[in-house]
């Protein structure tokens, strides 16, 4: 019976996912945004399960993979279309190539299928990450509708930033390419709870949590770009 406990959490993940799915494609992109990180919180837990219940299987982890690429490939590349379609910067008289510009954001499912089938046939992936983690790069895509609410009454330069053709664009193509990167970032995956070996973890989620309590939901795109600067410095460090 403990066997079926994570995968039944895994398949939580990706119902998560399907729904976020659903409702990005009836409009309603913050609900959408909601039930990515709601699957999140799943996919955490599906691992950390079957880490403690020692129920591990090839199935459950080719399952978790399947999972991912709806709620963290699929789901996103669907908000991230809709806020496309719907965002400013782009001409008033859209010709044909203009009306497909909103598809770019499918490059997204594209490049998060590509690098979880990485992931799966990568023994180098065990204790750190290659690229840019799919959940990381979903969860920086659900932040932007959540951003657009919270920023809407005031409609200030940040919110321009988010809701600009242009910069969602940017979003898309650069973090695919980040998914399918070599650089590799580190992990929130514990050996022990020390100080001196987790340092970098505890200074970065302290830091994280100091982001979010000072700006909210805003705080998300600052602490992705966080992370992708630590494991930069990280990876420079180590190879000198």
């Amino acid at each position: 019976m403990k066997n079926h406990i994570p995968n039944t959490i895994t398949l939580f993940n990706m119902l998560s996912g399907v729904l976020s799915i659903y409702s990005a494609m009836k409009g309603y992109l913050d609900l959408a945004a909601y039930l990515i990180f709601i699957a999140a919180i799943f996919d955490f837990f599906d691992g950390f399960a079957a880490r403690l219940l020692n129920a591990k299987s090839p199935i459950g982890a080719e399952l978790d993979s399947l999972s991912d690429v709806v709620s963290f490939g699929v789901a996103p590349g669907f908000i991230l279309f809709q806020m496309i379609n719907n965002s400013h910067g782009m001409p008033d008289t859209f010709n044909s190539e203009q009306a497909l510009l909103p598809f770019i954001a499918f490059v997204i499912p594209a490049f998060s299928a590509l690098r979880l089938a990485k992931f799966n046939i990568d023994d180098n992936q065990t204790t750190s990450f290659i690229g840019l983690p799919t959940p990381a790069f979903a969860i920086l895509i659900a932040s932007f509708p959540l951003i657009k609410s919270y920023l809407y009454d005031g409609q200030g330069f940040f919110y321009m930033i988010i809701t600009n053709s242009y910069f969602l664009i940017a979003v898309a193509v650069i973090g695919s390419f980040l998914l399918v990167s070599k650089l590799p970032m580190f992990a929130f995956k514990f050996t022990s709870f020390g100080w001196k070996d987790n340092m970098v973890k505890y200074s970065f989620i302290g830091a994280s949590l100091l982001l979010i309590l000072f700006l909210q939901i805003v705080a998300i795109p600052f602490i992705i770009l966080m992370y992708l600067f630590v494991s930069l410095i990280m990876y420079l460090v180590e190879i000198q």
